[in-house]
């Protein structure tokens, strides 16, 4: 009886060990299933958790080149040049702000002159004129103010007094014009030295090779690409400049040839 209860323990202990053994090896694949999803998507995390860090280092990366390229095309030859953009900048700047204030509803300001001249004449007309900002009431003003001389003289102080705004408003264009010429021109010296250089290391080394004439052709080109840039910039600024000054110019002829059929509509009445 006894080798019967010993022999059902034994096989009892075999049957729950081999079913445990079973349990672990089904278990086992499931716990490496999971291992490897959390190992795919760690990956995921840390590309999340580095793309600032990564955006960062872009930006910090292309300011070290900016810096790095600024120094080896010659900091002061550079510096120079830079220069002639930002005095360059500074006139456009100003001159962008003085013509953008410079613009006036001038079928506003007709419209107020004739009601101005049919209420009060000549007087409330130069009232209106005197309150109102930019050129073309500067130019009512002068030719209302020489209304006592004559239709003639009227005429002839408004077109005089219109070239006189036009050079207003054409204020230091020339010195825009003289930086855009002159920034591929320092480029194009830097070029010319940058090649100087490279010649007298090849005289001292004896020897052409890449190393030897690399240096000093890096710094023509990075001097004339930066001349190019600052002629390319401020070449946009003073076209636009320009097209601002023609807009105004030709709101200044036509306002001025309607101040004269005002003015001799004007007098046609004060004869009657």
């Amino acid at each position: 009886m006894k080798k019967v209860f010993a022999t059902l323990t034994v096989l009892a202990m075999l049957t729950f060990g081999s079913a445990a053994v079973m349990a672990q090896e089904a278990a086992a694949p499931a716990e490496e299933a999971a291992q490897e999803q959390v190992d795919a998507a760690a990956p995921a995390v840390e590309e999340v958790a580095e793309a600032p860090v990564a955006e960062e280092s872009g930006v910090v990366a292309l300011h070290k080149t900016l810096k790095t390229k600024f120094i080896e095309g010659g900091a002061g030859f550079m510096a120079l040049t830079l220069v002639t953009l930002v005095f360059g900048l500074a006139l456009c700047i100003e001159r962008i702000i003085y013509l953008s204030l410079s613009k006036t509803n001038t079928k506003a300001l007709l419209a107020n002159v004739e009601a101005a001249l049919k209420e009060g004449g000549i007087e409330k007309a130069l009232e209106v004129c005197r309150n109102t900002r930019g050129p073309v009431a500067s130019i009512f003003y002068q030719g209302l103010s020489r209304y006592d001389e004559g239709i003639d003289v009227v005429e002839k102080t408004v077109a005089s007094y219109g070239g006189v705004q036009l050079g207003l408003l054409e204020k230091n264009l020339s010195w825009i014009t003289l930086f855009i010429a002159i920034a591929p021109s320092l480029g194009f010296l830097g070029t010319i030295i940058g090649m100087i250089e490279a010649f007298d290391k090849i005289q001292q080394v004896g020897d052409i090779s890449a190393t030897v004439v690399a240096g000093g052709i890096k710094v023509a080109l990075l001097t004339t690409l930066l001349g190019l840039i600052i002629a390319v910039v401020l070449q946009l600024f003073y076209n636009y400049i320009l097209s601002l000054v023609e807009g105004l110019v030709n709101e200044m002829e036509d306002s001025s040839i309607s101040l004269l059929d005002l003015v001799v509509e004007y007098d046609k009445a004060q004869k009657k």
